[in-house]
């Protein structure tokens, strides 16, 4: 036999680890379209409210679907004069339009489907094998730090209870 048939280079896992963002540090940027197609930023919310920036899967599926109506039935809690609240998927901007209309979603959807979850990446969420971002929350305070972390399993919804209680503390 000629050679070693040992290959040169171990294929690799697949499997993607997840960044971790410092707290106490600036939150990555944000600018993405929402399901109307008007642009959103972070930078936008600075010195005005504290943001929630609630990565999901996928728009339509069953738990992100859950998820974001119970957000949906406590908006007050994501949403007031302190506190807005941006939910990101790697949807399509029209998909995300027709996902809001279907569960009364009123709050903004963002869309991190073009450079393909290149937000998602840069906030360390991004699962690069289903192409998709991870169920991940993230809360930014009005200065645009980053204040509190949260990442689920994507078949685990997320606990709103904890969130609400953080976001009394920050906002």
């Amino acid at each position: 036999m000629m050679g070693d048939p040992t290959p040169m280079h171990p294929p690799r896992e697949k499997e993607h680890a997840l960044m971790t963002l410092e707290i106490g540090r600036p939150a990555p940027e944000l600018e993405l379209r929402d399901q109307h197609g008007s642009t959103v930023s972070l930078a936008s919310y600075r010195g005005q409210k504290a943001v929630v920036v609630m990565f999901y899967p996928f728009a339509f599926s069953g738990v992100c679907t859950g998820e974001l109506c119970a957000v949906r039935d406590r908006l007050p809690t994501f949403e007031s004069e302190g506190v807005q609240l941006l939910a990101v998927s790697c949807d399509p901007v029209f998909a995300l339009r027709a996902f809001a209309e279907r569960d009364g979603l009123l709050f903004p959807l963002l869309s991190d489907f073009w450079p393909h979850g290149e937000v998602a990446s840069a906030y360390g969420v991004f699962n690069p094998d289903r192409g998709c971002a991870e169920r991940a929350s993230f809360i930014v305070d009005k200065e645009g730090v980053l204040r509190w972390s949260v990442h689920n399993a994507m078949p685990d919804a997320r606990d709103l209870e904890e969130h609400a209680r953080v976001l009394a503390e920050v906002g």
